[in-house]
């Protein structure tokens, strides 16, 4: 977890543009602790890579100030601010050895060999790989070369590193074994990390708080229980997790919670977060697991099971309710699942305080 209040990381007002007119980044203002893990989260072409980019010194930030720890770099080039990068490429030169690759940048700081071999003894043991330093990149296997280039960012020691889709290249076991190492070597060095991932289940395994970008914006910073507990927006909600969505209009507002009418005519009650005026349209955001099959409850709706799929520890249900036929529930694995059949008509409920009502999504 981040270990400091003090902002290590600063963007202020920091606007980008390729183009001189379409801005890919607006009006960011964004602090990150000293410490932290700080994933940017969001879909291709939302601006978190470019985010990415402006702080490592390869793009130009059009308007406003990049900070680290407390001094402006917007002129300070990329190899003169101290921060290690992992790429999804990983990067590595293929001419030289492992041991060479490491060498590199501590070569560039003019370290004596003494401490050079000392600093890279030290980086490939981080990552457990202390008796590959002889091989060159093309001898290794990609989970082998994504370690080697983490090493590589690690091995002078800088306080921020930087990674940019660094796992996308590895197959899915691999992948989630590379999230539980870094998320551990990163708590063992108290290194600030800034992680970009397009992955919504990497950023919530890993992150102390992540990110969501869309369209150059952060709609919504959080911890990712917050941000899967407690989206804000109908986009973070569809982005982050499977989810549910109702469509409604706004009849009855009462303190916290909202009364709305579905196209089916069906009033249902929720919790008021995005969505407050009488009339207004909204999106009923319900995730599948807190949804219960069979039984009346606060909010119950007719359902007609579509499509039942064994996922091993749970039922991914389909269903068709209140016209949408994509309405998932998640079922734990258990004997009163027999009941379930294609075709059956049943009902569902879910409470009022798992029931979240957003602003109308955009189809």
């Amino acid at each position: 977890m981040a270990t400091s209040n003090k902002s290590f990381v600063k963007f202020e007002n920091v606007q980008k543009s390729y183009d001189g007119e379409v801005l890919v980044v607006k009006d960011l203002n964004l602090e990150i602790s000293k410490g932290e893990f700080l994933t940017m989260l969001g879909p291709s072409g939302s601006g978190k890579t470019t985010c990415l980019m402006m702080l490592a010194g390869f793009e130009t930030a059009t308007h406003g100030i990049i900070s680290l720890d407390g001094n402006p770099i917007n002129n300070i080039p990329p190899h003169k601010r101290g921060i290690g990068m992992v790429f999804q490429n990983y990067a590595l030169f293929p001419h030289m050895t492992v041991y060479e690759n490491l060498s590199f940048p501590l070569e560039v700081r003019k370290l004596t060999k003494t401490v050079r071999e000392e600093k890279i003894k030290r980086a490939l043991d981080m990552v457990q790989m202390r008796e590959f330093g002889n091989r060159r990149p093309a001898q290794l296997s990609g989970g082998q070369q994504q370690r080697i280039a983490l090493a590589r960012s690690l091995v002078f020691e800088p306080e921020l590193v930087l990674m940019d889709e660094p796992l996308g290249a590895l197959d899915k076991q691999l992948r989630e074994h590379m999230q539980y190492e870094i998320k551990h070597l990163h708590e063992r060095l108290g290194v600030t990390v800034v992680y970009v991932t397009h992955d919504q289940s990497e950023a919530l395994t890993m992150s102390d708080r992540v990110a969501v970008f869309n369209d150059g914006v952060i709609q919504q910073l959080a911890s990712p229980p917050n941000l899967y507990e407690k989206p804000e927006n109908a986009f973070v909600a569809q982005f982050i997790g499977e989810n549910n969505k109702i469509m409604a209009e706004v009849v009855d507002v009462k303190g916290s919670v909202v009364t709305a009418k579905t196209s089916k005519g069906n009033l249902l009650k929720s919790k008021k977060v995005n969505c407050d005026k009488i009339g207004s349209k909204t999106t009923l955001s319900i995730r599948p697991e807190r949804i219960k099959v069979g039984t009346k409850g606060e909010n119950t709706s007719e359902a007609k099971v579509l499509e039942l799929i064994y996922i091993g520890d749970h039922i991914r249900c389909r269903m068709l309710v209140e016209g949408d036929e994509n309405f998932i529930v998640k079922i734990p694995n258990s004997k009163s699942i027999s009941n379930l059949k294609i075709g059956l008509k049943t009902k569902v409920s879910w409470s009022t305080s798992d029931c979240r009502a957003l602003d109308r999504l955009v189809q």
